[in-house]
């Protein structure tokens, strides 16, 4: 079916074709929500939530601009909506340097690994990270749309670097205590 089409008769709210856009779109928008989210049973929610919302708002879609894109942005937003309430997005002063740099380029460090340690942490830096590095969004734009000033931004993304970085340090000490030693 023509995506065209499909979009239409979920405007009309044919059951079949928001099933269809479902099975067609969830797994790439499940991998959005389980970097915003804290594990894999509330990504799941998240996507559930996300998807009620999208075909509650397909009608606003006008066909300008990429469909993915928009459903991303739904959803995305859907799951930041969580954290605008909450006072975790608060500003925090901490002296972080801007410029913490990530060595990810090591065979020993899953992308499960890596998703595990994103998922691990705290909110703010979290959903800052992700934003900034996975998603592309500018620190004004992260700004905005957290309700928080372009400094806290700059803040969280250094300190979530700073604690991955060190986290990616101690599994690489670990992992290269458990290798053989060559005799």
């Amino acid at each position: 079916m023509d995506l065209n089409q499909l979009i239409n008769d979920c405007k009309n709210n044919d059951r079949k074709a928001q099933e269809q856009l479902y099975k067609l779109y969830s797994p790439k928008l499940f991998a959005a929500c389980l970097k915003y989210s804290r594990n894999y049973t509330e990504a799941q929610d998240n996507l559930q939530d996300g998807f009620i919302l999208i075909f509650n708002k397909i009608e606003q879609y006008s066909f300008k601009g990429s469909f993915d894109g928009w459903l991303k942005r739904v959803m995305i937003n859907n799951v930041l909506q969580q954290y605008r309430t909450q006072t975790f997005l608060s500003l925090v002063n901490e002296d972080v340097p801007d410029d913490v740099e990530l060595d990810i380029d090591d065979e020993n460090i899953s992308l499960d690994y890596l998703l595990k340690i994103i998922q691990e942490l705290p909110d703010r830096y979290r959903l800052v990270f992700n934003l900034y590095v996975n998603d592309d969004y500018s620190h004004a734009e992260i700004a905005e749309m957290l309700s928080i000033n372009i400094g806290t931004s700059k803040s969280n993304l250094s300190r979530a670097r700073m604690i991955l970085k060190e986290k990616i340090e101690q599994h690489k000490n670990v992992s290269n205590k458990t290798l053989p030693s060559a005799k």
